[in-house]
């Protein structure tokens, strides 16, 4: 196969993520979101608010990481983020994902994403912490928007909601209070439980 062969291949398909559903209503309360879109919403999110960021990011590697961070959900599904017994095993399908979809591309590119996925899930680096918060925030406005949303539907508590948000505090800490904000607002409102 030569090397455009490869990459269309790679871009067919991981179209398939338009048909990864997650648990993220849309704002509008219509529908869930799906995993493209939410990557999306994600790479938009890390063009507007970049002045959050705790430390200096190149915006374009943040970017490209966005846009890989969920391409493995193809393979592995989508993982609830309450979902404790999704977890188990979610490190090792993820894994599994990678190597294949990644490994559809030509070898420098595959390496390339692979990388960027890698160094998104280690949030080691500052582009993957800022990338992390922006994870976190999307669904945080999105549950807040939507009288609660999956926090409601699914019984969440306060501490989840809590520890899920602490990429949050170090990759975006100076919006931090505007998330511990949202909290309080949910639970004097009945969204979460505490």
């Amino acid at each position: 196969m030569n090397r455009l062969d490869q990459q269309l291949s790679f871009i067919v398909e991981i179209d398939k993520l338009k048909t990864v559903i997650r648990q993220s209503l849309l704002i509008d309360m219509s529908r869930r979101e799906n995993s493209a879109e939410h990557s999306w919403h994600l790479a938009m999110m890390a063009t507007v608010l970049t002045e959050y960021a705790k430390e200096q990011v190149d915006v374009l590697r943040v970017l490209k990481m966005l846009l890989v961070h969920d391409i493995v959900e193809v393979d592995a599904g989508d993982t609830f983020a309450y979902d404790t017994a999704g977890y188990t095993d979610k490190d090792e399908r993820e894994q599994k994902a990678a190597e294949r979809i990644f490994g559809l591309l030509p070898e420098e590119q595959g390496r390339e994403l692979r990388a960027l996925w890698e160094e998104f899930e280690a949030r080691s680096t500052a582009d993957s912490k800022y990338a992390n918060a922006l994870d976190r925030l999307q669904p945080l406005l999105h549950n807040s928007r939507t009288q609660g949303g999956t926090w409601r539907i699914h019984n969440v508590t306060t501490d989840k909601v809590i520890k899920r948000m602490e990429p949050i505090k170090i990759g975006m800490p100076e919006i931090y209070p505007m998330v511990e904000k949202i909290i309080e607002d949910a639970c004097a409102a009945g969204w979460i439980k505490t």
